[in-house]
């Protein structure tokens, strides 16, 4: 077996929320959102159906196009993507 040069390598209990909705511009999203401490409390958004996954806080929702490039989306559905993970990424708890 090579031998790796290890960064990081820890376990941790998760928990994630899945869910799929159709926004009003008629976008379906199927999400996977995986709630961790690693991230300084961001979560996880995974895309299920194109597999794209960005960790995601407050902060990230006001980058101007962050959606739009992370999961290759319109800015109408990125607007209304935004518009959902608002009421589920909460606020970022800084642990170090």
């Amino acid at each position: 077996m090579p031998e790796y040069d290890f960064m990081s390598d820890s376990t941790e209990e998760t928990s994630t929320r899945f869910t799929t909705f159709i926004t009003p511009g008629l976008k379906r999203f199927d999400l996977a959102i995986t709630s961790t401490e690693r991230f300084y409390g961001k979560k996880l958004v995974t895309d299920l159906q194109s597999g794209k996954t960005a960790i995601i806080g407050p902060d990230d929702l006001e980058q101007e196009g962050y959606l739009e490039h992370t999961f290759k989306l319109t800015e109408e559905e990125a607007g209304e993507l935004a518009g959902f993970l608002y009421l589920v990424v909460g606020t970022v708890n800084f642990t170090d």
